[in-house]
């Protein structure tokens, strides 16, 4: 038997539409994390993550306190867990710049987050998601971010023009 990438991750098995495609698995991601207070279905988001994929919080969050943390998808679920549980959290995005090589994809997603589907943003930040295409599909390695401050503000070409 030949080792992929993906050996091991077929434990849930996902919705074809979500992983046909980059745009499709970076919908279903946002899909996924975003609704009303509740549990949210994990069994779907890990169908869509690679074994031992990485999640890596880079600076301010919020749900808490905190700072720099990488985590395993299971360790994400547990930390915010809680709080999707708890809150209407929407987030959705706005921006992307991707780049491709291959099997591989670079994906920068600027994302504006909300308590209500259509109220003000109470968040903005990147998602740097890695991508890799395997066994016929499309999976998530990686998802990196960082949430904008004053100190720290998206720079012009990660966000919208207006016209």
């Amino acid at each position: 038997m030949t080792e992929t990438p993906a050996s091991g991750s077929g434990r849930y098995k996902p919705r074809p539409e979500d992983i046909a495609s980059p745009d499709a698995i970076i919908a279903a991601l946002y899909t996924i994390i975003s609704g009303p207070a509740g549990t949210r279905n994990w069994s779907r988001l890990r169908s869509l993550f690679l074994d031992g994929a990485r999640l890596i919080a880079t600076g301010r969050r919020i749900h808490r306190e905190g700072g720099f943390q990488a985590m395993s998808l299971d360790e994400w679920i547990e930390d915010v867990g809680g709080f999707l549980e708890e809150n209407d959290f929407y987030e959705s995005e706005i921006v992307r710049h991707a780049d491709r090589f291959g099997n591989m994809m670079q994906a920068f997603s600027t994302y504006e987050a909300r308590h209500q589907s259509d109220g003000p943003p109470i968040a903005r930040g990147i998602n740097a998601i890695q991508l890799v295409h395997a066994d016929k599909r499309w999976w998530i390695a990686g998802v990196m971010w960082d949430n904008e401050s004053r100190d720290n503000p998206i720079p012009g070409e990660f966000t919208p023009y207006l016209w």
